[in-house]
C-alpha cells in the first residue's frame, strides 16, 4: 500500500507556497483547508495577506478551492472576500468533496494538490486520491486530548519526511529533532 500520510512537501506557512513552485511541480489547481492552514479557528474573515496570496495565485493561472471539514457558516463567512469555490462539511479524509472541487476547477488529479495542516485528514485525503500533499504546521493548534493524540500519531510521518528531505526549523512543531549528518 502506498504511503498516504507522509507529505510530499512541507512549508513553514501557506504564504511560502508560490505560483512558481506550484508550476514547477505541475500543479495548476490547489484544494485548500481553512482552519489552522489559512487562519486560526477563531479568525472569521480572510485577512489582507490571505486575499493577496490568492490574488497572486489567480494572476499566475493557479485556480483554488476551499475544502473544509468545518460547517457552512464558517466556510461561507471566510470565503466572502475570496469568492472561491468552497466546500463545507467535506468529511476529509473522504475524497468525494475533493473530486467535486477538482471538477468545479476543471482540473485533473495530475495537476491538483491538497494543502492543509493535518496528515490524518488533509494529507491522507489528497494522497489517497493521487494528489500531492502540501502540509504546513497548524497556525494555532488545539490543545485538547484528541488533537494531542492526532499530532502524536503524525510524528513518525513527519520524521520520514525529515529523513528524506532534511530538517527544517518549522518541524519543531512536531518535536522533530535535527537530523545529524553521518560522519565520513
Amino acid at each position: 500500500m502506498k504511503d498516504c500520510l507522509t507529505p510530499d512537501y512541507m512549508f513553514e506557512s501557506y504564504r511560502a507556497i508560490t505560483p512558481e513552485f506550484l508550476r514547477s511541480i505541475g500543479v495548476r489547481a490547489l484544494l485548500i483547508d481553512i482552519d489552522n492552514t489559512l487562519a486560526p479557528y477563531e479568525v472569521e474573515d480572510a485577512d489582507d495577506a490571505t486575499a493577496a496570496w490568492f490574488e497572486e495565485l489567480r494572476a499566475n493561472g493557479i485556480v483554488a478551492a476551499l475544502v473544509s471539514n468545518n460547517h457552512a457558516p464558517r466556510v461561507e463567512r471566510f470565503n466572502q472576500r475570496l469568492g472561491l469555490p468552497a466546500y463545507a462539511d467535506s468529511k476529509k479524509p473522504g475524497k468525494k468533496t475533493l473530486l467535486l472541487a477538482m471538477k468545479a476547477l476543471g482540473a485533473s488529479k495530475e495537476e491538483s494538490a491538497m494543502l492543509g495542516d493535518q496528515l490524518l485528514t488533509d494529507a491522507y485525503a489528497g494522497k489517497h486520491l493521487g494528489l500531492r500533499a502540501l502540509i504546513v504546521p497548524p497556525i494555532k493548534d488545539k490543545t485538547n486530548l484528541f488533537f494531542k493524540f492526532k499530532r502524536f500519531c503524525e510524528r513518525p510521518f513527519i520524521r520520514r519526511y525529515a529523513r528524506k528531505h532534511g530538517y527544517s526549523a518549522y518541524m519543531q512543531f512536531w518535536h522533530i529533532k535535527p537530523i545529524k549528518k553521518e560522519e565520513n
